[in-house]
């Protein structure tokens, strides 16, 4: 790869307090749905790197997982990759939801993260179109406390309000010279196996309640070429209990058809073909706190 002294790259994390809108931003700069969202907190558990290109640049976001009270081993692991992630990169965007009037502890607790790292840092104020026009200055200017930033951007990441101004200010923070990572037509460096599955995993967290969306996970098991331009996929949806393998079920298998027909739907959009998808619901007790099931779902986990 040849550098060139004009060109930019780099790597961002995105950092932030669960559910302040990480994902849909990072699917904003990208410009493709890399990571997957719902209105539910904690939908990130792997580190998703979406890819940004244009002539004069290539931005590799790192989307990292909320930052919050771990209450299994599976959290802990996802509170321990985000922090580590903001000494790993060249520039962090730190996301607060903006529509709330103070900042809450979550935003304080990622605020010292960013702050005790030398890591240049972008203070991303998302969600002000739920903000009268009026009150969006000091709305701003209140989210400004939470440390010293290298620049601060009013956002709204739903409706891409502030995205190409955000993408300005990383890319003065970027280096310069360096090369281009990945070939200019790549978006995400997940194989399409984590794609898939995280595409059914965001249905469950959409027509699920209660309990059921944490403790799912979803684990492609085979994708076959059959020819005639049709994909074969199936997928098994972990569940910990007999009882939530009932709920996601449904009476008369409603639910189950109901996943499996706005998942194929998605997924066909992602890989441009028409699929087969079959989906069973595997009870599997206690998997998040089991090391080679969290593996075979790509969650590297430290052995602490």
């Amino acid at each position: 790869m040849k550098s060139d002294d004009d060109f930019v790259s780099g790597f961002a994390a995105v950092i932030g307090f669960p559910n302040v809108g990480k994902s849909t931003l990072v699917n904003q700069l990208v410009g493709h749905k890399v990571a997957i969202v719902s209105r539910r907190p904690q939908t990130t558990r792997n580190r998703i790197r979406g890819i940004a290109n244009t002539e004069d640049a290539q931005i590799i976001f790192v989307d990292t997982p909320g930052i919050q009270k771990p209450r299994d081993r599976l959290e802990e692991h996802m509170v321990r990759a985000a922090r580590r992630t903001v000494d790993d990169v060249d520039v962090v965007l730190f996301v607060v939801d903006g529509s709330r009037p103070q900042p809450g502890q979550g935003d304080l607790n990622c605020a010292s993260i960013v702050n005790r790292s030398d890591t240049p840092a972008v203070l991303v104020v998302n969600k002000l179109d739920l903000v009268d026009r009026k009150e969006r200055d000091a709305r701003i200017d209140t989210y400004r406390d939470l440390g010293e930033f290298d620049a601060v951007v009013a956002t709204s990441a739903l409706h891409g309000g502030g995205i190409d101004i955000l993408r300005w200010e990383l890319m003065k923070l970027l280096p310069r010279g360096g090369p281009r990572y990945y070939p200019s037509d790549v978006t995400t460096d997940q194989p399409t196996s984590f794609l898939v599955a995280e595409l059914i995993r965001e249905k469950v967290l959409e027509l699920t309640e209660q309990e059921v969306p944490y403790s799912t996970a979803v684990q492609v098991v085979q994708i076959e070429d059959r020819g005639d331009s049709n994909f074969y996929i199936a997928a098994d949806i972990l569940v910990e209990r007999h009882s939530q393998r009932g709920i996601l079920i449904g009476r008369g298998g409603r639910m189950i058809r109901t996943i499996g027909e706005r998942s194929r739907r998605e997924v066909e959009k992602l890989l441009d073909i028409s699929i087969y998808l079959d989906l069973h619901v595997r009870v599997q007790k206690n998997w998040r706190e089991n090391f080679s099931i969290l593996d075979e779902l790509g969650v590297r986990v430290d052995r602490e």
